[in-house]
């Protein structure tokens, strides 16, 4: 879409830069937050229509305010002095060009944390190319290999190409996980995290993301493995009468088995929830 000439993309966003929320954010994977928290701006809309969004106040529509490029730059900058690890845009594709020109006006500025793309992974190669000297490190999602499941749940049966095109961009560009240490904390700035949320009922389909990570990167990319779903599918939405088990949390059986799963493989590191993430605050108050 020609969002330039007034037209609005399938993300639900028109020509103008908005934001949804700002945070020193605790409960992203620990070498992000760190103790201090990760600098989270997150953006409304998204390209994908999943079923079980978890932030669908923000990915269905427009919800926060326009903001500048110059006040991006200057949010960012407040993050860094508030000693955020890192500033950590959530859903930023479809502002793309906005966020590559306040990030290099914040540097400009004397922003020296690492910038990371907070990603669901349906990205161009295009996209993540042009991100080159701008982004640090990206956390991407992988959440399908299965075509079937991505068109039935998230609205996208190419999904799976298309992530693992931009996963293999991202790979290229940023290399294997670097680290640092800030605050005591190990801190990522470069390389890939890849999430893959357990759903329930679906313990095949996620061994198969980890066979194509294993398969396709090793462990070049450090691996996430979530369990934190949480059932929000309205009743009577269709999607439960085709996936019925998406109405309940995933079982500590189908978690152990998927990070056995992870082990089998060769994973030499990767993260994982403990307890009942789903009973958690995970979901920002938007």
């Amino acid at each position: 879409m020609d969002r330039s000439a007034g037209a609005v993309g399938a993300c639900g966003a028109a020509d103008g830069l908005v934001v949804s929320h700002v945070m020193l954010h605790a409960w992203e994977e620990p070498p992000i937050s760190g103790d201090a928290g990760s600098g989270a701006v997150f953006f409304p809309g998204c390209s994908l229509g999943c079923a079980y969004c978890q932030n669908r106040a923000i990915s269905r529509g427009v919800h926060g305010r326009a903001c500048s490029e110059e006040e991006l730059a200057q949010t960012f900058l407040q993050l860094e002095s508030d000693g955020a690890m890192n500033v950590n845009l959530v859903t930023p594709t479809h502002f793309a060009p906005q966020l590559r020109r306040a990030v290099s006006l914040a540097r400009s500025r004397g922003l020296s944390l690492p910038v990371v793309w907070n990603t669901s992974g349906y990205e161009t190669v295009e996209a993540i190319r042009a991100n080159a000297g701008i982004v640090d490190a990206y956390l991407t999602d992988l959440k399908y290999v299965d075509a079937r499941l991505a068109a039935e749940l998230s609205h996208a049966p190419d999904y799976p190409e298309v992530a693992m095109a931009a996963l293999r961009a991202m790979v290229e560009q940023v290399g294997s996980p670097i680290f640092d240490e800030l605050g005591g904390c190990e801190r990522m700035v470069g390389g890939v995290i890849v999430r893959h949320l357990v759903l329930p009922g679906q313990v095949d389909a996620s061994c198969k993301v980890l066979d194509a990570l294993w398969d396709g990167f090793g462990n070049r990319v450090r691996l996430s493995i979530m369990s934190q779903y949480t059932p929000l599918i309205a009743e009577g939405d269709p999607v439960l009468a085709a996936f019925p088990e998406l109405a309940r949390k995933v079982s500590e059986e189908e978690y152990e088995a998927v990070l056995d799963h992870a082990d089998a493989l060769g994973f030499e590191e990767y993260h994982w929830q403990q307890g009942d993430p789903a009973k958690e605050s995970f979901i920002p108050a938007f």
